[in-house]
């Protein structure tokens, strides 16, 4: 731990520098200035627990722990891990952290994300970055890339900028995306979630929408295109074809392809239209259009698919009002309040549903308490408080 200490007091002098030399903010020539000083803290990178990938601290430094893992859904040799830190109490709150790295290599991403007051998280930006509002709580994960990355220490300061716009709805964005089915029961997802037999959740092809592990932070509302069924499900994997591509994101703050307009993957572009020679960011060609991958409980048992197929997805985090977190599932979607209304699909555990309003309904048990209340998730959708664990965003009406 000696050269851990080391590193760590390295990481702290550069911190006195950059602080000290107030250098311009990269676009917008505003000084960094120092900040909130207690608004600095360094990251536990010896902190490996459950919910990080495929990462171990060697002592001296954190590196890949299997360089021949890859995840599941990625479909790229690219060798991955993760480190997600605990969410961090802000002693002021601010809408930007900065990361100070020591003896990191190539393939070290530092991302954070902040939550509201109300329980929301924003979606995972680099560090520097500014959030889209200002937060008290910020979240920070370190990504290597490559089976050679590592990173010995990292110093995190917070601070406040003018923040970026953020497209939020009241709906969120919605478009429509070809689906195909991930399977690859056994694998372990770019979460670190070991994929089993007719499981609940979609991977997006940018890890900016990755939820982690055993959390629903980023759900989307997944929908056959005539509306029939429908199933609300966490993002816990990374995929298909592209890794940098948050095709839902306005194309001024996508990752990668900002000429594509909003809603089109790249993968959709390349097999349509031949777009970027008709490769992924991989150079394979891009044998489909897919833009989302299914696990299978959504295909086969939310959606009721039978083949890979357009569907309609809501990326929920980009929209407001009241969620609740669906403490366990598959819960059905209802067509009514009571249990002898059809069911109009599933919402997965840890899955975050929008809450429109709530009726009074069919007295329920569940995990939660024995109630009447029935929460409208969507137009005819509903499903039992009592499977409901907690809520976010504030109270919702009476519908």
């Amino acid at each position: 731990m000696v050269s851990a200490r080391l590193a760590l007091v390295s990481a702290l002098s550069v911190l006195a520098l950059v602080v000290g030399a107030a250098p311009a903010f990269a676009g917008t020539g505003q000084s960094e200035g120092a900040g909130d000083p207690s608004n600095t803290w360094s990251g536990e990178l010896t902190a490996v627990g459950a919910d990080d990938v495929n990462v171990a601290w060697s002592g001296t430094a954190l590196r890949i722990a299997d360089p021949a893992a890859v995840p599941a859904g990625q479909r790229s040799p690219i060798v991955g891990g993760m480190l997600v830190l605990a969410p961090h109490a802000l002693k002021t709150p601010a809408d930007r952290v900065r990361a100070i790295t020591t003896a990191a290599t190539t393939g070290v991403d530092v991302e954070v994300r902040g939550e509201s007051a109300e329980g929301v998280w924003t979606e995972w930006a680099p560090a520097g970055t500014a959030l889209p509002a200002t937060v008290p709580t910020v979240q920070v994960r370190i990504v290597l890339t490559g089976a050679s990355a590592s990173l010995g220490a990292v110093v995190l300061v917070a601070d406040t900028v003018p923040a970026a716009s953020l497209a939020i709805t009241a709906a969120g964005n919605t478009y429509r995306i070809f689906a195909t089915r991930e399977g690859l029961v056994g694998g372990t997802t770019a979460n670190g979630h070991v994929i089993v037999s007719r499981d609940h959740f979609v991977a997006l092809p940018s890890r900016r929408g990755l939820a982690p592990k055993g959390t629903g932070d980023y759900t989307v509302r997944v929908c056959t295109t005539t509306g029939a069924r429908c199933e609300f499900a966490p993002v816990w994997d990374v995929g298909p074809w592209n890794t940098t591509d948050d095709y839902w994101n306005p194309s001024a703050t996508r990752q990668s392809w900002k000429d594509l307009p909003q809603g089109r993957p790249e993968a959709q572009a390349a097999y349509q239209n031949g777009y970027n020679g008709g490769k992924d960011q991989f150079g394979r060609t891009v044998a489909n259009p897919a833009g989302i991958d299914l696990a299978d409980g959504v295909f086969w048992d939310g959606l009721q698919l039978t083949d890979n197929s357009w569907v309609d997805v809501t990326y929920l985090w980009t929209s407001s009002g009241v969620r609740g977190v669906v403490g366990s599932g598959p819960l059905n979607i209802r067509a009514g309040a009571g249990s002898s209304f059809a069911s109009k699909g599933y919402a997965a555990t840890y899955a975050q549903v929008p809450i429109e309003c709530w009726v009074t309904g069919q007295s329920i048990a569940g995990p939660y308490g024995t109630t009447t209340r029935w929460d409208r998730v969507g137009p005819g959708q509903y499903v039992s408080h009592a499977y409901i664990s907690g809520t976010t965003g504030g109270s919702a009406p009476a519908c």
